[in-house]
């Protein structure tokens, strides 16, 4: 069998969108060795895969930090055994492993970032407003410039093994995950919690609140003490097991943030909240409706490709301006 291996570090969300790419791939290209090199968190994505794809962590702020490290994930990973590589992250350290590549004659290949047609999108005058190629599209070019083109045909990945809970029949599960890592990619908590108190008063519905880490465990703590039929999203299994709970809901509230793709892997209708960044930068969720993204038509957005930068004009205009009353309809067609 031929073996290929596939890169991508960085975030959460930008590992969960190689997922259906790497699936197609798989199921498209059966004799086809498939190794997946990212990190440890993302190490159940892959599990629930087709019996060719494989996972390899790699511990970049440990054993595999700087230089040496990359040498030592090289031979940990025995990389000299691979006739492809695919970068599908394109950053100095998937360089090296790249070139290293070269130097052992593996046929390699990066992705394409697009960095001229998002800057274009995101700068503050003169915006080229034109929808940018999505990750997807970048990710299945890495591979067809190795030879192995796909066609976009996944649905979703199956983690109902992982239930702890099952749905009954004449409830309504609805998904909230309110947080996200920039500001001008959150809506602010006091409206969020307006969505939130509405939903809880529905009959037969229950509101799972998504988050992790200490100041988001506390801020779902005191929303699930103020609400009834507010819960908070926790599970024994750890990534699988939130997986398994996002496939049982009807759907799910997110920012534009790694739940969003998370809950497009297991089939869930998913309604976003888009601020500072759009949709039109590439990293809609798989597929997801443009219509269930939730955003204000700024002349200003979007200002940033991943929502780090502030907003300049100060105001936050384009996540204060969004009314909890509109989130509400647009999740209300999912509703029971």
């Amino acid at each position: 069998m031929k073996k290929i291996l596939v890169i991508r570090f960085s975030a959460l969300g930008d590992i969960v969108m190689t997922v259906p790419v790497v699936h197609d791939l798989a199921m498209q290209y059966p004799d086809l060795d498939i190794t997946m090199l990212s990190r440890e968190m993302a190490r159940p994505l892959f599990e629930r895969m087709p019996k060719n794809v494989h996972s390899i962590s790699a511990d970049l702020k440990g054993r595999h930090k700087g230089l040496l490290g990359l040498c030592r994930l090289w031979r940990d990973a025995h990389l000299s055994d691979f006739d492809y590589i695919a970068d599908f992250h394109g950053v100095l350290r998937t360089w090296w492993l790249r070139t290293e590549g070269c130097l052992h004659r593996k046929k390699v290949a990066k992705i394409d970032k697009g960095r001229k047609g998002k800057m274009a999108l995101t700068r503050q005058k003169n915006k080229v407003f034109v929808q940018q190629a999505t990750s997807f599209e970048r990710y299945a070019k890495v591979l067809e410039q190795l030879g192995f083109p796909i066609k976009q045909q996944f649905v979703k990945l199956d983690y109902s093994s992982f239930c702890e809970t099952q749905k009954p029949n004449n409830e309504t599960w609805v998904g909230i995950a309110p947080f996200a890592k920039h500001k001008a990619k959150v809506y602010p908590m006091e409206k969020m919690e307006l969505v939130i108190k509405a939903l809880s008063e529905r009959k037969n519905t229950t509101v799972f609140l998504f988050g992790g880490g200490t100041a988001e465990n506390k801020q779902i703590e005191s929303l699930c003490g103020k609400y009834n039929n507010v819960r908070p999203a926790k599970s024994q299994q750890g990534l699988n097991g939130e997986l398994a709970l996002m496939s049982q809901l009807d759907v799910m509230l997110t920012m534009d943030s790694a739940n969003m793709h998370l809950a497009s892997l297991v089939g869930t209708p998913v309604v976003s909240i888009w601020g500072g960044t759009h949709p039109y930068a590439g990293f809609k969720g798989w597929n997801q409706k443009e219509s269930d993204c939730v955003q204000l038509d700024l002349p200003c957005r979007p200002c940033s490709v991943y929502g780090n930068k502030p907003c300049f004009r100060g105001d936050y205009a384009c996540m204060n301006g969004i009314m909890p009353e509109f989130i509400i309809e647009k999740i209300s067609p999912y509703l029971k």
